[in-house]
């Protein structure tokens, strides 16, 4: 199985974007062994557009153009289901072994998804109630997908 994150914003140098670009080489490295074939990130630069719905719908269909034809699509959203990392792991799992070509987890703007990318979702996730900038929740998002393979490989990563 492919991943791909697709997000709106791009990283800039600096300490989020070299611990995000640590955890996907980690990912990447031991997912192999796991039966994820790559991890690709797809990023976009937020909309400029005046009022808060035609950023959305903008970004939507920026996403929507970078999203695979066939596949698992996780929104993250604060409004979301919370998984622990184990049921996360388990997800992966699932998918891996069920066959599934690509899971997509999709990272929103500053103004968040459009109602239409939620509700075209396989699974809208949420890191808990509160809101995160962009850049964290990548950072948290690799950190989870590493975390996850390492429970799926038996790794002493997770300890929990």
């Amino acid at each position: 199985m492919r991943l791909a994150v697709i997000a709106v914003g791009r990283l800039k140098p600096g300490p989020e974007k070299t611990i995000a670009e640590d955890y996907l080489t980690r990912a990447e490295g031991l997912g192999r062994k796991c039966g994820i074939s790559g991890l690709r990130v797809a990023e976009f630069s937020e909309s400029q557009a005046s009022s808060a719905a035609a950023r959305m719908a903008e970004e939507a269909r920026l996403v929507a153009a970078a999203l695979p034809p066939k596949g698992f699509s996780v929104v993250l959203d604060e409004r979301g289901k919370a998984l622990a990392s184990e049921a996360f792991a388990e997800l992966l799992r699932r998918h891996i072994d069920g066959g599934t070509p690509e899971m997509s987890f999709l990272i929103g703007g500053p103004d968040g998804h459009a109602p239409e990318t939620r509700a075209a979702a396989s699974l809208l996730m949420s890191f808990g109630p509160m809101t995160w900038p962009h850049r964290l929740v990548r950072v948290m998002l690799f950190e989870q997908l590493y975390r996850a393979v390492t429970i799926i490989a038996g790794h002493p990563y997770h300890r929990a």
